[in-house]
């Protein structure tokens, strides 16, 4: 199992953590922002089918 040979340091692990979660914002707030112009009808940018036509 793949052990790390020194301790990393607190602002190394902190500048680490922060870039992480930073870019798990962004993520959330990108899939928040369609969502909710999908709910509203005002996405140009997400194609889908609000009503599938059932021909017999």
């Amino acid at each position: 199992m793949a052990v790390p040979k020194k301790r990393m340091s607190k602002s190394k692990k902190n500048s680490r953590k922060s870039h992480w979660k930073r870019d798990a914002y962004f993520s959330a707030n990108k899939a928040l922002s369609l969502a909710k112009s999908i709910a509203t009808g005002n996405s140009k940018s997400f194609a889908y089918f609000s009503q599938f036509n059932k021909e017999g």
